[in-house]
């Protein structure tokens, strides 16, 4: 089974850049500790306070593995750290996929 772990924020839009930097550092860091990153995304056109990010893993073993390896990664613990002094993540809500294997990376044929 492959999971996805589906993560919404609601973020201070005049802190946008922030959130980006926050960003950027889990993109060395989630798949350092064990994560398969797919992305984070920001708001670019209508609601201006809700990003997203999306992780992969195996299972809920391979999760909980990659919490344990998290929590003591310096860097990591630093940017949760950093973001809640900066309190640009105003609200943060987790919610577990399961994939549909055959639905994921579906390109459009060329006509």
């Amino acid at each position: 089974m492959n999971i996805t772990c589906f993560i919404r924020y609601q973020i201070d839009p005049f802190q946008r850049a922030e959130f980006q930097r926050y960003a950027e550092v889990w993109a060395e860091v989630i798949p350092r500790c064990g994560g398969a990153l797919i992305g984070y995304f920001l708001p670019l056109e209508g609601t201006n306070d809700i990003a997203w990010g999306l992780i992969g893993f195996e299972s809920l073993a391979a999760y909980e593995r990659y919490r344990t390896t998290l929590r003591a990664d310096p860097q990591g613990r630093a940017n949760f750290e950093w973001a809640q002094r900066q309190r640009f993540i105003l609200r943060e809500e987790r919610t577990w996929l399961e994939d549909v294997a055959s639905t994921r990376r579906v390109t459009l044929s060329p006509s």
